[in-house]
């Protein structure tokens, strides 16, 4: 994929600014203009609770970023590197958050080229109509929000009128979650009924088809609205072939957002139907039905420094009684209606240097719930400190956060910035 990356990024170069290249390539060998930053961090992660299939540790990372930007008259050029050493499982990895290369071939059209983190929507930790990648593993061991969001190798067009402006990106090969495999966490498995940490590793074979995303999005006055379009697959491997092993299923989803001020705070909406195209009536096992999903949320400053977020999901399956009667083992399919309920309570001390957060996910349906307690100190410009607790917990060991409950875990980063 990160050849891919580079291989769109040099087509981009070629089709937009060849004389600008020329200029460039004498800027980038004289270091002109280049302005080098990024930090080191070193992490560790415990986990509260033994797990009998696992180590106790969840987080062992020592890692390096390396990033700059260049722009020229028509171009510009962005690239975040890192290098890290993951103690956990022992093995050394590079990847790129960032190689991508942004032009303006018309007056009303932006053009980013190559590998870049995309996102779009308006929900809190909680994605109806944003389909990029993200890594739950990342998030859940105690790294940085920011590696919630991975990395896609992809196009992104945005056409700017005066009726209104639309995005277009193009996928060329599906990017799926960096979901639960095992190799960190363990998950519940239908199929064995249990919790597993299966050896080696969940792993399920990509679609050979990339995906494709449109928002076509507009301000009336104060409100934001949003109209979206995606066509690619389910993120997860949470369907099942015909030798019952894990696979990505078609998807397809059409959804619409709005966004403005109440009184002291911002309040949001978003809606989306997720159409599992290859099984509409709701009657194949082991591929998931259709689903139709809510959001409305309302962040505000309840008093100086204290912001607090506000968040009601639901999720809701459609062909419920079918599901049921066509399921292997009707105990462990989704309920019709999924209710989740999120808060998020941010405290910011000492002239922003010492933050308090709480986010919190609880599902009276399913009664699990996801407690998220972090704590930042900014000692200076070049160093910081955080320290965290991913508390999860449920009644049933098939729902999504109950089948957590041993993954509990308390971690602590050290950054030093240059």
């Amino acid at each position: 994929m990160r050849s891919l990356g580079v291989g769109l990024l040099m087509c981009a170069v070629t089709a937009f600014a060849q004389e600008e290249w020329d200029d460039w390539g004498d800027e980038w060998e004289d270091g002109a203009g280049l302005q080098w930053s990024g930090f080191v961090e070193g992490a560790l992660g415990e986990r509260l609770s033994s797990d009998p299939l696992l180590p106790d540790s969840t987080l062992r990372d020592a890692r390096m970023r390396l990033e700059t930007e260049w722009s020229g008259d028509a171009l510009r050029l962005t690239f975040k590197g890192e290098a890290l050493y993951d103690g956990h499982l022992e093995e050394f990895e590079g990847e790129l958050r960032d190689l991508s290369l942004a032009a303006s071939p018309g007056e009303s059209l932006d053009v980013r080229v190559g590998r870049q983190v995309l996102t779009w929507g308006t929900g809190d930790l909680l994605f109806l109509n944003d389909l990029f990648p993200k890594s739950w593993v990342s998030f859940f061991a105690g790294r940085d929000d920011e590696y919630l969001k991975a990395p896609s190798d992809a196009v992104r067009a945005t056409w700017y009128t005066d009726a209104i402006n639309a995005d277009f990106v193009w996928i060329p090969e599906f990017e799926p979650d960096d979901y639960l495999t095992g190799e960190r966490f363990s998950f519940f498995s239908p199929v064995a009924g249990a919790i597993v940490a299966p050896k080696p590793p969940l792993s399920a074979r990509a679609p050979d088809r990339g995906e494709l995303a449109m928002r076509l999005f507009r301000n009336f006055g104060s409100t934001e609205f949003a109209l979206y379009l995606y066509d690619g697959y389910f993120k997860r491997p949470i369907a099942l072939d015909a030798n019952m092993e894990p696979a990505f299923a078609p998807l397809a989803v059409f959804g619409a957002s709005a966004r403005r001020p109440i009184s002291k705070g911002l309040l949001n909406a978003e809606v989306a139907y997720y159409v599992s195209r290859d099984d509409r009536a709701g009657t194949a096992p082991g591929i998931p039905n259709d689903q139709a999903r809510f959001l409305v949320g309302y962040d505000f400053e309840a008093v100086t420094n204290l912001n607090v977020g506000l968040q009601y999901y639901l999720e809701w399956t459609q062909d419920h009684d079918a599901l049921l009667q066509n399921s292997p083992d009707p105990r462990f399919e989704p309920e019709e209606y999924r209710h989740v309920l999120t808060n998020r309570i941010t405290y910011r001390t000492l002239q922003d240097k010492l933050v308090w957060s709480l986010f919190t996910f609880y599902s009276p349906t399913e009664r699990d719930y996801y407690m998220r307690p972090v704590l930042t100190y900014r000692y200076s410009d070049r160093w910081s400190y955080s320290g965290g607790v991913n508390l999860f917990g449920g009644q049933r060991d098939h729902t999504f956060f109950g089948q957590l409950e041993d993954n509990s875990n308390a971690y602590l980063r050290v950054r030093f910035n240059y």
